[in-house]
């Protein structure tokens, strides 16, 4: 099949043991059946929040840099 020799190679080509590590994870999970275990888990208002805050990120205007968020977080960031 192609798709899994094309997947094959995919992950052939990441060399971050980490990525490879979520991506592994996330596949289990949709293998698992486990896909929107956690949205639905949410309350309706929670969902609503997750949604707003979504629409809202296409916005960058309200998106923050990488740098504003290390210093908001700085306290917690360290060892």
């Amino acid at each position: 099949m192609k798709i899994k020799d094309d997947f094959h190679h995919l992950i052939d080509s990441i060399g971050d043991e980490q990525l490879l590590q979520h991506y592994y994870q996330l596949i289990q999970n949709v293998n698992q059946g486990k896909v929107g275990q956690l949205w639905n888990n949410l309350s309706d208002s929670e969902k609503q929040e997750v949604l707003v805050a979504y629409d809202e990120s296409f916005d960058n205007n309200n998106l923050l840099t990488h740098e504003e968020v290390k210093s908001e977080h700085e306290k917690w960031l360290k060892p």
